[in-house]
């Protein structure tokens, strides 16, 4: 039950080398939802690179993070685990805290200088906001600890009680800012769960369509979809479909600058 979860949270992955061959913006993605039939277009992730947010999204935020709706594409041939019980979290909202923050550095290969952002770029502090989420989907006492890469802040491992572990990489990403108040972004992750009896693969892709109500206020609409790893016994009668699509409505109240 835990794991299904998590994969409902889509914030902690790790993606294949993929080729798109179609480009399609991130409004219009959300705007389909739910007919999404493949992987979306994205960028190849380099290491150190990082999502860079608007200004207006300095500081600390309370969230409250409520699933909408969901679907599975392909029931019920395909279904992902967990996705029945995760219908009982619809319209309940979860909280926690997310954190950004300026940065100035970037981490590159081993031996070499870190790349200067100018100005100080806004990015989000994974470690924290990671335990934040985690703990309020899972509860405190399954969450041991969440630590990010120090040379790569698109790889973070998250420790569960039980000798389970998740290791995320962000692999794939884009983002947009059509106006002022808007900000849109997707990030697309193969996630690898570890456990004393098995390890597990999946892909994560996250889009996201940020509007700023005012200085202390935003509003989200978020869409988690879940794909099928390459390693996995169904993956070729799934392809590149998503196999479970989550809806969320997102609201931020900040709480510090």
């Amino acid at each position: 039950m835990v794991w299904g979860k998590v994969f409902a949270l889509g914030l902690l992955c790790w993606l294949l080398e993929f080729n798109p061959v179609w480009a399609e913006s991130l409004g219009d993605r959300l705007s389909h939802y739910p007919q999404w039939q493949d992987l979306p277009s994205l960028n190849p992730v380099q290491t150190g690179e990082d999502l860079i947010y608007p200004d207006w999204f300095a500081g600390t935020w309370q969230v409250a993070s409520t699933l909408i709706d969901q679907v599975a594409p392909l029931a019920p041939d395909l279904v992902t685990p967990g996705f029945t019980a995760n219908e009982a979290l619809i319209g309940q909202p979860f909280r926690f805290q997310v954190r950004f923050q300026s940065q100035r550095s970037f981490p590159t290969q081993p031996l070499a200088l870190p790349k200067l952002a100018s100005p100080a770029a806004i990015v989000a502090d994974r470690a924290f906001n990671g335990t934040e989420i985690a703990r309020a989907y899972l509860g405190e006492k399954s969450v041991k600890q969440v630590m990010v890469d120090p040379q790569n802040p698109n790889r973070q491992l998250t420790i569960l009680k039980g000798d389970r572990r998740l290791i995320s990489t962000v692999t794939g990403r884009t983002q947009d800012q059509p106006q002022p108040d808007q900000f849109f972004s997707s990030e697309l992750t193969q996630q690898q769960f570890q456990s004393s009896e098995q390890i597990y693969l999946n892909r994560v892709e996250t889009t996201t369509a940020y509007q700023r109500v005012n200085t202390d206020q935003i509003k989200a609409n978020q869409v988690t979809a879940i794909y099928l790893s390459p390693s996995d016994p169904d993956f070729f009668q799934a392809q590149n479909q998503p196999v479970a699509l989550y809806h969320y409505d997102l609201n931020l109240i900040k709480i510090s600058p």
